[in-house]
């Protein structure tokens, strides 16, 4: 064997979301210390970077996280890419809602920081060519390479609508005009099943109110996504309604959206011995345990494509392990770390929305938001996951073991949020692990608590 990465051995190690706002390299407790250095020992160790990296250059967006009133606007300092850094973190997604807090300035520099601090990323871009291609990083082990994107629509239960991705969406540089600055965004919508009373109601309704009158013209979802309405099928306010028997609900992917990643996917597979996708979805669901319609299948895609990791994140909270094909999707890791009531600056914007003003705080803001003491901090499912360790032996994947994290729910504001590895059989550390198995149930995925940790083997 000439080179060591022929052997098709690999470890990943592989969070959620890192809202980060603060150093890590000044603590000290065993179980922090020893988390850091899983991450450290891993041939290549993934986060989700949801901040922008800057000194507050360039103006806010009008709101946080993509159009959240009360979202925060995720600016932290540059010198924090060097906290992950010191932490083992290899490579990082930047495709996520919070990516355009700042506007394209806060982005573009975003790039600048992270460029000149030599952490590679992927998701976000000077145009979308640069948002939706890999980034490769080389490894004793062999090239990794990582896509990233996020998706963009109805959240929640699917009702309300979210702003159409204009400006925050990366566009392609032609012969005709720039590339716009932006991230390799998916768009979503939701698909709703209904009875036929419902489905009648509403096409007089919007008959009545007039929106049928504007139908046939171009859509912005392009001319493969036109809405066309028949028997059994109808649009209302950018919503499909499909007659059933029963009322449910699903999402769907705007399909250019999808082949243009699994093009990158594609191609990486040529590129690289170990390819990794990272997804950051909000899409709307009929339970928060279990991922959107179009998350699911835009994850088995991108193993059909070649992925050997398809790493999801986004809705603040873990979810279900799937093999599929004998590789692995994480349909969502929660939060890693999650510091988003430290951050020093809050737009004015910010502050109106809160009955505050000119005189405030942030502390002011941070504590209007929490009531002022009097709701409660989240659910524990936001302030706990797992640091995910994936080994691949002789190219085939053998072992996914799960480390329990504890983020301090309960703690302080100035120490919450900051993650460890949870007590073993802790109370924390067994409702992660629970919480895991149960979610992972439906897949198929059995997960074996074996120590200090859960264990999946193939």
């Amino acid at each position: 064997m000439l080179y060591e990465s022929e052997g098709n051995d690999i470890q990943i190690a592989c969070t959620g979301e890192s809202l980060i706002s603060r150093t890590l390299s000044k603590f000290r407790e065993a179980r922090f210390l020893k988390m850091v250095q899983m991450i450290r020992d891993a041939d290549i160790s993934f986060t989700n970077a949801e901040c922008l990296f800057h000194k507050f250059e360039h103006a806010p967006n009008s709101a946080a996280g993509g159009g959240s009133a009360t979202g925060t606007y995720m600016g932290t300092d540059p010198r924090i890419i060097k906290e992950l850094q010191w932490a083992g973190f290899d490579v990082v997604s930047t495709a996520n809602n919070h990516g355009s807090d700042y506007g394209d300035g806060g982005l573009l520099t975003n790039i600048k920081n992270l460029e000149e601090a030599g952490l590679p990323f992927a998701g976000s871009g000077r145009n979308m060519t640069e948002a939706r291609a890999p980034v490769y990083v080389d490894t004793p082990k062999g090239r990794v390479a990582l896509i990233a994107a996020a998706d963009w629509g109805p959240r929640g239960k699917g009702g309300t609508p979210w702003p159409f991705p204009m400006g925050v969406m990366a566009g392609e540089q032609s012969a005709y005009s720039m590339g716009r600055p932006g991230y390799n965004l998916i768009r979503q919508r939701p698909v709703f099943t209904v009875d036929k009373a419902s489905f009648d109601a509403l096409r007089r309704l919007s008959q009545q109110l007039g929106f049928e009158q504007e139908k046939g013209g171009h859509s912005l979802w392009g001319p493969e996504e036109r809405d066309v309405d028949s028997d059994t099928v109808f649009h209302f306010m950018d919503a499909r309604y499909v007659l059933g028997d029963k009322f449910s609900m699903a999402t769907i992917a705007h399909k250019d959206d999808i082949e243009q990643n699994l093009k990158w996917v594609r191609d990486a597979r040529r590129m690289a011995e170990w390819v990794l996708v990272s997804f950051h979805s909000h899409g709307a669901s009929s339970n928060s345990d279990e991922p959107a319609e179009h998350g699911k299948q835009f994850a088995r895609a991108c193993i059909d494509a070649g992925a050997d990791v398809f790493i999801g994140h986004g809705p603040h909270q873990d979810r279900g392990i799937e093999i599929y094909k004998n590789k692995l999707i994480l349909h969502s890791l929660g939060d890693f770390i999650l510091q988003n009531d430290t951050l020093l600056k809050v737009p004015y914007e910010a502050m109106t929305r809160m009955g505050l003003g000119w005189d405030n705080t942030p502390a002011d803001w941070y504590d209007a938001r929490a009531g002022n003491g009097t709701k409660a901090r989240g659910n524990p499912k936001n302030w706990e996951t797992a640091l995910v360790m994936v080994e691949f032996k002789a190219g085939k994947l053998k072992e996914v073991r799960l480390h329990p994290v504890d983020l301090g729910m309960n703690a302080p504001r100035p120490q919450r949020g900051r993650p460890l590895l949870a007590e073993p059989g802790g109370e924390v550390w067994k409702r992660i692990l629970e919480r895991f198995q149960k979610m992972s149930k439906p897949f198929g995925t059995e997960i074996r608590a074996e120590g200090d940790v859960g264990v999946i083997r193939l």
